[in-house]
């Protein structure tokens, strides 16, 4: 008997079994309850530090609305998430497999010949699908909630105030350039949007006897197809004689206000989706920014998944009355994670190093790392 117990069978289990199930509603429970600590200390802490001032008096007696204020927490849930995905599917990792242990069902489940690696198969696969979740999320949800956030917090700011972007340049893909001096985004359907101080420069694709030619107005409006200008006038230089034409609609420039939109977000990088990122870098290919947040936006949602093989491991080491060390472990190595993936990508962001290495360099390093622990685990 003693032998037979020794050297147990493997035997193998079908996927999302009874006993994936038992582990994949243990992780969702976790992983809500991570979700609502992470996101609720945020709130918190955001809230004790701003809403004095949301909640201040302008000098016109003006003051923010609660309804405004209520809403931009609930429409800024979905960018934090983005931020600390990959730190709530850890926990979640660990609260699962810490749970199991404590009630002795990884014992029950070795002494059914079950390997360790089989029971975390669930848990990887939750890990995937929210790497997946968190991609598609910012590519179908973020774009159109950001100006709604952007416009609530603006309200908050400046209450009674007409919601304006300051000067937003923008790039074609023939790289000719639109300055707006001020923007204003269609917030209501059947608004159209309009720009203040529109200035465009046609890029004369580096030939020296091109005419320069230059569109100003004073105001420009979206009709659905195109820019309508007010007061337009396109002035056009070569060889020292300028000829000044008016004109009623922006014509050579190809552009439209979800591009606008793209190059606003632009100045806080990390609130871009993938798409957005492609069409800037295809109108910018130089700029290092761009060229890192393409990598990035497919590098750290793949963070969900290499925290979990790099911090779960660690609790599947046997001493008796260590656990909270080792969960506190893996929570050091998740800050590790977040630190290095934080100063790298900065240096990336800024042309320092190259993209690749800013992004992919953490994860290639702790998912290494991630892949020895997992396959040195004892079952």
């Amino acid at each position: 008997m003693s032998a037979k117990n020794q050297n147990v069978e493997r035997r193998p289990l079908p996927l999302m079994g009874r006993l994936d199930r038992y582990v994949t509603s243990h992780f969702v429970g976790s992983y809500a309850v991570a979700l609502f600590l992470v996101l609720g200390l945020y709130t918190v802490l955001d809230m004790a530090s701003n809403l004095p001032d949301y909640l201040a008096t302008n000098a016109d007696g003006s003051q923010a609305s609660g309804l405004h204020i209520a809403s931009y927490y609930l429409t800024q849930v979905p960018f934090l998430f983005l931020q600390v995905a990959p730190f709530v599917s850890l926990l979640a990792g660990l609260f699962t497999v810490n749970r199991l242990l404590k009630k002795n069902e990884v014992t029950a489940v070795l002494a059914a010949g079950i390997s360790v690696h089989r029971l975390l198969v669930p848990v990887l696969i939750m890990g995937t699908l929210l790497a997946v979740g968190m991609f598609g999320l910012r590519e179908f949800l973020v774009e159109e909630m950001a100006t709604k956030r952007d416009h609530l917090l603006f309200a908050i700011e400046n209450p009674g105030d007409p919601y304006v972007i300051d000067d937003v340049h923008v790039y074609d893909l023939s790289s000719s350039v639109v300055f707006l001096k001020g923007y204003h985004p269609a917030l209501n359907e059947g608004d159209a949007p309009w720009a203040e101080g529109m200035t465009a420069i046609l890029n004369r694709q580096n030939r020296d006897d091109a005419p320069y030619v230059k569109v100003e107005s004073d105001r420009a409006t979206w009709d659905g197809t195109q820019w309508v200008l007010t007061n337009g006038e396109r002035r056009l230089v070569e060889e020292g004689v300028s000829d000044v034409t008016e004109v009623t609609v922006l014509e050579g420039f190809e552009f439209d206000p979800a591009l606008v939109e793209t190059y606003r977000r632009s100045r806080d990088p990390l609130q871009l989706s993938f798409a957005e990122v492609q069409q800037l870098i295809q109108r910018e290919p130089e700029d290092a920014a761009f060229r890192t947040l393409w990598h990035y936006n497919l590098t750290f949602p793949l963070a969900n998944l290499v925290l979990l093989i790099v911090g779960v491991p660690l609790l599947f080491q046997y001493e008796r009355g260590r656990g909270s060390e080792r969960m506190a472990l893996g929570g050091l190595l998740c800050v590790f994670f977040f630190a290095a993936d934080f100063v790298l990508r900065t240096l990336g962001l800024e042309g320092s190093i190259s993209p690749l290495m800013a992004c992919w360099l953490p994860l290639l390093v702790f998912g290494s790392l991630g892949v020895v622990l997992f396959d040195s685990m004892r079952s």
